[in-house]
């Protein structure tokens, strides 16, 4: 029973240290101040065996809780340790190298200075030129990209404007293009075909209105495609026209 008392009375003083680690400063003095006094007074008397059995083996259980959750307690904080011993040297290595090489930079600069040799300001100026290139290549692909994108998106050029408008002034009874007469446009303007019809959709909604005499021709998709021409109360293929 000896034993098992002092092993508690250690067990408790070790368990109030454990507690103090993050505790408030507050709490942190009553717990030094009480640690101290039980160091003064020391162990307890070490009680008859067999007194209070039940008693006893309660002790028993709670020392070996407490040595448990001081084990416990203490792997974390040697690895934390440990871990903190390896980052400060990789740190110090780290500043050592970066000590050594700036020391060696400095030494071939002066020695450079003191040599005095002449350098090319062209050389210089190519490798900073390559090796910004290589550095941000990508980057300016993606703007060449998103600036080409936003050039097509904009206005179109002005002399295939013109000769679009040519094309609309000619035919505005009816400015629906065949497929025929998109392909020569296309050609003769430089667009493709996604622009040419965007191009005559957004004039027809701004500047078209059929006539009543015509509105049902325009529900009527089939009356003025390229296999219906005879449907269409207007000729959609003009091959003799310069402009196409």
């Amino acid at each position: 029973m000896m034993w098992t008392t002092m092993s508690c009375w250690n067990a408790t003083i070790k368990e109030v240290l454990w507690v103090q680690m993050g505790a408030p400063p507050e709490v942190v003095a009553r717990l030094e101040e009480a640690v101290a006094s039980s160091a003064a007074m020391g162990p307890p008397r070490p009680s008859c065996v067999g007194e209070d059995p039940a008693l006893d083996q309660f002790i028993e259980a709670y020392c070996e809780m407490l040595i448990k959750y001081e084990q416990e307690l203490s792997k974390p904080l040697k690895e934390a340790m440990l871990f903190l011993s390896r980052m400060e040297c990789q740190f110090k290595t780290l500043t050592l190298s970066n000590s050594d090489s700036v020391e060696r930079n400095r030494s071939a600069s002066d020695q450079f200075d003191v040599n005095n040799i002449p350098l090319d300001p062209q050389a210089e100026d190519q490798e900073l030129k390559l090796q910004l290139l290589r550095k941000y290549s990508g980057y300016l692909g993606n703007l060449k990209q998103e600036f080409m994108k936003k050039r097509k998106k904009g206005k179109l050029p002005k002399q295939a404007r013109q000769q679009l408008l040519a094309w609309w002034n000619a035919h505005y009874k009816w400015p629906y293009p065949s497929e025929s007469q998109k392909l020569a446009l296309a050609v003769s303007t430089g667009l493709d075909q996604k622009q040419i019809n965007n191009w005559f959709i957004n004039q027809r909604k701004r500047h078209w209105k059929p006539s009543e005499d015509m509105q049902f021709v325009v529900m009527e998709p089939h009356y003025y495609t390229d296999d219906n021409v005879l449907g269409n109360p207007f000729a959609v293929d003009f091959p003799h026209e310069g402009f196409l």
